[in-house]
């Protein structure tokens, strides 16, 4: 293999493959990128055995061939070099690489070591606009936890429905939910529901979060991919291949109130502020209190600690329903409160003892739903 290419394109290649590289004692050559060429193109891969990428670019090949590199010392050592051409070549296993001044001798594996990355050529495909999908994950994406005893709530749940994509997620303690309403003139002809491993989702935001244009979702059984367009040709830049979680999602939609018995509508910003300055005294089980009273203009907010004291203040608030007093979780309510955009927030609650649901003010795409501390 001999080739040459423009440092700063090789920097942004690897700075999307080499990420996901693992470091398997068992499986040495998950530790490296797969470098290898076709035609007028580079490619760079790599793969956890869950997860796998693909990244090419158009550059001059001289010789066609293919190594794997060890990924963070080629990756390293890449960032270091200024931003000219490089001229990269294969010689018995090893990757001698020359730009400028600089020249050095990496010692590589056989490229047929290297796990195949599968790809999905049939099964139904939708394009998505990168943007609000990347938006829309982040809204949820964070909700997640591992857990052994129940891996299907370890990922992010998905259902596509013709024009129609819902994302879900929770950790038993609160749940986020996000429609994404697609623009594309192709409608899915039969619904597809799947479990995407948290760790998917959030290499997807980091790959794609500063991207334009749309993305590509192919599906089968037990995988999807992700595969965004190159700018000069028809040819894929990027896929991103992931195994799917087993397992059937929890009906969600069940614990998600369909009325409230008090309804508050607050400045989000104002509500924010006065919560995080209310965690500082709300001890070790994170305890918030929240008083609200239909003939105040305001709700309380009351936090305590033994150790350290205790916190009182009120916030604007427009307020309908019943008066009640209920607890929360100060770091579940923040996070719910960040993935909201507009200044303007409701929260609706349901009892002492019920789960309080946040929502944006003039966006029913998405709703955070929160379990109360329970009064003992």
């Amino acid at each position: 293999m001999k080739l040459l290419i423009l440092q700063e394109k090789l920097k942004q290649g690897l700075n999307i493959v080499e990420r996901i590289s693992s470091k398997s004692l068992t499986l040495p050559i998950l530790n490296n990128i797969l470098i290898s060429t076709e035609k007028n193109f580079l490619n760079l891969a790599a793969t956890d055995l869950e997860i796998g990428i693909n990244w090419w670019v158009l550059t001059k090949i001289e010789k066609e061939g293919k190594i794997t590199i060890p990924s963070r010392l080629f990756s390293n050592f890449i960032n270091l070099l200024p931003n000219k051409k490089i001229n990269l070549e294969v010689k018995d296993n090893s990757l001698f690489i020359e730009c400028e001044n600089y020249k050095t001798q990496i010692k590589g594996l056989s490229a047929e070591e290297f796990p195949i990355i599968p790809k999905i050529t049939h099964g139904d495909t939708i394009s998505i606009e990168i943007s609000s999908f990347c938006k829309s994950l982040n809204q949820i994406a964070d909700i997640a936890v591992p857990s052994t005893t129940r891996p299907e709530i370890s990922g992010i749940y998905f259902l596509f429905q013709k024009n129609l994509i819902t994302i879900a997620a929770t950790d038993s303690f609160r749940l986020g939910e996000k429609k994404i309403f697609l623009k594309s003139n192709s409608p899915l002809e039969k619904e597809y529901s799947l479990i995407l491993p948290q760790k998917t989702a959030k290499e997807l935001i980091n790959i794609f979060n500063e991207k334009q244009g749309e993305l590509k979702m192919h599906f089968s059984p037990n995988q999807v991919m992700f595969e965004y367009p190159m700018e000069e040709t028809p040819h894929a830049q990027i896929q991103v291949v992931s195994r799917l979680i087993e397992g059937e999602y929890p009906n969600y939609q069940e614990i998600i109130p369909k009325k409230c018995t008090t309804q508050l509508i607050l400045n989000k910003d104002e509500f924010l502020n006065q919560v995080k300055t209310a965690s500082l005294f709300s001890g070790k089980i994170n305890e918030v209190k929240i008083k609200a009273n239909p003939e105040e203009k305001n709700i309380e907010i009351f936090s305590q600690s033994s150790e350290i004291g205790e916190y009182q203040s009120s916030v604007s608030a427009k307020t309908k329903g019943e008066p009640l007093e209920i607890s929360f979780n100060h770091r579940f309510l923040l996070d719910g409160l960040l993935s909201i955009k507009t200044p303007e927030i409701i929260f609706e609650l349901n009892q002492e003892s019920g789960p309080g649901v946040l929502k944006a003010m003039g966006d029913d795409t998405y709703i955070y739903v929160v379990m109360p501390i329970k009064a003992s």
